[in-house]
């Protein structure tokens, strides 16, 4: 099996004078598979998304990127950020800049990259989020979306190999979320590994390749069409079932599944399996 991009080992951590959040947590983002975290509010999402991206400190465990253990000193840092960049939920606690193109450009200037070296990276990073038209436009002038777009942008900026993404479809209306997704497709596709945090089962279950869930109990990470269908451990989670699952037991209850280990992820899914069944009806 290959090294992992970043991994918590053994990982412990509170907040001072709080209650210990994680607890000898082991956790792997293995490389070109998208992962979904999930889990209930206060369960350690956030705490452990900080942990991935050196944000947050352990104290007990180690934190690794490829195999190494991570220094915390600027210069591990700086390497570590080089590999993982984390994007929060609200885009107005990362933008700060007076323009798009200013804010993304932040990142890269902070490595010391050539004048035309950071040119080149933030708009490579405008065109992968579709915003480059958007590059003189002040931050403060933008829409929820542009600014969720933006600050992925300075993210991607980087050249991460894995993008951490604090509820990234929050907020954003049908459209805008669809438009997102395809953008973290094509992300995938040019080599990014990609974690997303989320409450949506049902999103987690039509993205994600894995899901990891957060119990009390720790983590339990597997493919996602079969940790998603675990009944005790969503409910463990605080989450519910996935409405493709359901669909997906009541249709092989009636043998109208033709393959018993794959059923609709998406809503288009569905009406395809619907209608497949309704032309057999009428033969």
């Amino acid at each position: 099996m290959t090294v992992a991009l970043v991994a918590l080992r053994g990982v412990s951590f509170a907040y001072e004078e709080g209650p210990v959040v994680l607890d000898g947590l082991d956790f792997e983002v293995r490389e070109g598979r998208a992962l979904a975290l999930l889990g209930r509010n206060g369960s350690g999402k956030t705490t452990l998304m900080r942990l991935l991206s050196g944000g947050l400190r352990p104290r007990g465990g180690r934190l690794e990127a490829e195999g190494q253990p991570v220094s915390y000193d600027r210069k591990g840092l700086t390497r570590l950020r080089t590999t993982v960049q984390l994007v929060v939920q609200d885009p107005d606690d990362q933008l700060f800049a007076a323009s798009v193109a200013q804010d993304v450009s932040f990142g890269p200037l902070n490595l010391g990259l050539s004048d035309p070296e950071v040119r080149a990276r933030v708009g490579e990073a405008l065109d992968a989020l579709d915003i480059g038209a958007l590059a003189d436009r002040p931050t403060h002038l933008l829409s929820y979306g542009q600014r969720k777009r933006t600050a992925i942008a300075g993210a991607v900026a980087m050249r991460p190999r894995v993008l951490i993404l604090d509820e990234p479809t929050a907020g954003l209306d049908p459209d805008g979320q669809e438009r997102l997704l395809a953008t973290l497709d094509r992300l995938r596709e040019s080599g990014t590994t990609v974690v997303m945090a989320t409450h949506d089962v049902d999103l987690a279950l039509r993205w994600a390749d894995d899901a990891a869930l957060l119990t009390p109990a720790g983590v339990h990470t597997g493919p996602a069409a079969t940790t998603l269908a675990r009944t005790e451990l969503l409910r463990e989670a605080g989450l519910r079932l996935p409405w493709g699952v359901a669909a997906a037991r009541l249709l092989d209850s009636q043998g109208l599944l033709a393959d018993s280990g794959t059923g609709p992820r998406t809503a288009e899914e569905l009406a395809a399996v619907a209608a497949t069944i309704t032309r057999a009806a009428d033969r």
